[in-house]
């Protein structure tokens, strides 16, 4: 989607490292102290005084080595720095819109090339329009060419997210799900792409929240996020290991189970088969679900701790690719509420 070009470009603002930080944005859990420095730098590059809400600061950005440019492509490029200043990085303007249904105000600044309008749904937006040249908007994006990336923003990172790596015990978790009835559990997802559209489909059949063990790829990766089309900013998230989902199941007595190729032969134990009378059997019951990655399979700890479930096929295809998998096993075992909803539309 392209945007409208103006009649002519904003008037462009002085660069000064005097601009004040906004208290209003001020970061809300403790970061690390270099993490801290680096969004305080880039506040003072971008950032003029505070106005009152809808009043948009406007100003401009030509030079590569401008400390937001930095900060913003050290978003792009980095899952540990993302997480350490609590930020993330949209390039394009179908995914920004998207996520702005939901979260206007998670929006710290929003890059628009040179000589292009503000987007109409964007017009509410209070935070700071930074207008930069072809060659900051490259370097920002990483795309060789700017003819389909006129738009970038940096947006806070969701607040259901929770890194429980960063915590020294489960308090993380609390009220982050009232008594859930289905958790998708990811096991090695490293395609973005297939990490995003499992998001996706999650969010889309009602589905509680998303826990992700080691080996995935980030949540907020720039493909993760296009391929969840806004989802992950409306679904709980969290990224921890096989004890802090032991402990999750055990609190919330929930039944494991795991998809599985029927054809495998690493499974040393009975499979079920994917039916209506499995799922009806499940309905009732808090189920975790887990998926693995389709190069290296479901690791040795879920097939220890999980029953094992397949989707059965005709033909001499083995498996399916995950996220088309993944959305099979999404539909079939969504929970109670949700059939019963829409069993009763009309």
């Amino acid at each position: 989607m392209l945007l409208a070009r103006a009649p002519s470009p904003p008037p462009p603002l002085a660069l000064a490292a005097s601009y004040s930080t906004n208290p209003e944005r001020a970061l809300r859990i403790r970061i690390t102290s270099s993490s801290r420095a680096a969004v305080a730098t880039a506040s003072a590059a971008a950032k003029p005084a505070a106005s009152s809400r809808f009043e948009q600061k406007r100003k401009q950005v030509a030079s590569v080595a401008n400390p937001l440019v930095k900060h913003c492509v050290k978003l792009r490029l980095s899952a540990a720095y993302r997480r350490s200043c609590l930020r993330l990085l949209l390039v394009g303007l179908a995914p920004i819109l998207e996520m702005c249904r939901f979260e206007l105000d998670a929006i710290d600044y929003l890059l628009l090339l040179d000589g292009v309008e503000v987007p109409e749904e964007l017009r509410e937006f209070a935070g700071d329009v930074v207008f930069v040249s072809a060659a900051v908007m490259k370097k920002v994006s990483g795309m060789q060419s700017v003819d389909s990336t006129e738009a970038i923003a940096v947006m806070h990172m969701p607040s259901h997210f929770r890194d429980l790596g960063s915590h020294e015990d489960g308090v993380a978790l609390d009220g982050l799900f009232n008594y859930p009835k289905r958790i998708l559990v990811l096991d090695g997802i490293q395609d973005p792409g297939n990490l995003g559209t499992l998001i996706r489909s999650a969010c889309a059949f009602k589905w509680d929240g998303v826990f992700l063990l080691p080996a995935c790829c980030d949540p907020f990766n720039e493909k993760a996020l296009r391929a969840a089309r806004g989802a992950s900013l409306q679904l709980p998230i969290v990224s921890g290991t096989w004890h802090d989902l032991h402990e999750l199941t055990a609190k919330y007595n929930m039944k494991m189970m795991a998809g599985h190729p029927e054809s495998s032969g690493d499974a040393s134990k009975g499979i079920h088969s994917l039916s209506k009378e499995l799922a009806d059997a499940l309905l009732n019951e808090p189920l975790c679900l887990v998926l693995g990655s389709e190069g290296n399979g479901l690791s040795s700890e879920t097939l220890q701790a999980c029953e094992l479930v397949n989707i059965p096929m005709e033909g001499t295809f083995e498996s399916l690719n995950v996220s088309v998998a993944g959305g099979i096993f999404l539909f079939m075992l969504q929970p109670k509420y949700q059939i019963d909803s829409r069993t009763l539309t009309p």
